[in-house]
């Protein structure tokens, strides 16, 4: 069985479509300020402890190529969080870049 990766264009399509979710970007702050899709929060895979969202909240999250992306929503599950997913990383996303 192969490893799939995920696809971040199709996370952020998913991402659009669901109602109340929120864009999660866990990168460092300055890779954030560098440039992110637009309406994502940035929260740092550092600090991923102090989300203070509510558990059921629809969680889309990526970060550089997906790494820490996907231990972000591990840390997340274990802290409650019931529909958080990695979506992989900006580094193969083709849409627009805010900065």
């Amino acid at each position: 069985m192969f490893f799939h990766s995920e696809d971040i264009n199709d996370g952020v399509e998913a991402f659009r479509s669901t109602p109340n979710a929120v864009l999660l970007d866990v990168r460092e702050v300055i890779e954030y300020r560098s440039g992110h899709i637009p309406g994502a929060i940035n929260i740092p895979l550092s600090d991923i402890d102090s989300i203070s969202l509510p558990k059921d909240t629809p969680l889309f999250v990526y970060c550089l190529r997906g790494t820490r992306s996907r231990q972000a929503v591990s840390a997340m599950k274990k802290m409650g969080y019931v529909n958080v997913k990695s979506i992989g990383g900006i580094a193969a996303y083709e849409g627009e870049i805010e900065r």
